[in-house]
């Protein structure tokens, strides 16, 4: 029988909104940002060390655009954003997507363990474990404006190396994934969260990010 692959545009299913599995807790800090953020040449490097494949690399190179363009919207606007840190996350959210792919494992937090041994750069860090789902309830008002969420909407955004919506993206990942009422669950938590990113985004950056998909909303260069 064909699971459904369909996302409604309801309330999430089964909740009043979706669970937060670390609500109870304080979202993390980390002491004082670390002087070295890799350049390209360095993310690259890392990306050979790691045996990237090309299509993680391409995937990676899109995020990383994607990212860089809302950090430079927002520090234009004049909020504090490290963009060279967001561009750096974006290019290593993925690091450790290929070992895991063959070998298993969270591709999130390894790569996070890995990004601390080679930069000592907890920020960045931070981006590449909380690229696929941010586990507290999202931060109030200039919060959001903040590296781990620039880097965990644009990979959503990103389906391989197209630039598409939310739902599109989100309808492929059911299509490829979606196999268990758990899996499917999880899909449409996290595209609900996505889309509560992306609101609180368009907001506070005075951009409607969900329209002008085909040109990435004419941020991206």
């Amino acid at each position: 029988m064909a699971h459904d692959t369909s996302l409604s545009l309801g309330p999430f299913p089964g909740d009043a909104e979706p669970a937060y599995p670390l609500s109870g807790m304080p979202a993390l800090r980390f002491p004082g940002r670390s002087a070295y953020v890799p350049d390209d040449e360095a993310c690259r490097a890392l990306w050979d060390k790691y045996g990237m494949l090309g299509n993680i690399r391409a995937h990676s190179l899109l995020v990383a655009r994607v990212a860089t363009a809302l950090a430079l919207r927002a520090f234009s606007m004049g909020h504090d954003v490290n963009v060279p840190e967001v561009h750096a996350s974006g290019l290593l959210h993925d690091i450790a997507k290929t070992y895991c792919v063959l070998h298993g494992g969270g591709h999130a937090q390894l790569g996070a363990s890995w990004v601390v041994q080679d930069t000592g750069n907890y920020a960045i860090a931070q981006g590449v474990f909380h690229h696929v789902y941010w586990p507290w309830k999202l931060p109030e008002g200039k919060g959001v404006l903040a590296l781990p969420f620039f880097v965990l909407y644009a990979d959503k955004r990103a389906r391989h190396d197209e630039f598409v919506t939310l739902e599109e993206r989100f309808q492929d990942l059911l299509v490829r994934y979606g196999d268990t009422e758990q899996h499917r669950r999880g899909i449409r938590q996290s595209y609900w969260q996505g889309k509560a990113v992306e609101t609180a985004l368009s907001k506070l950056l005075e951009t409607p990010l969900h329209e002008d998909s085909a040109d990435c909303w004419r941020m991206v260069q």
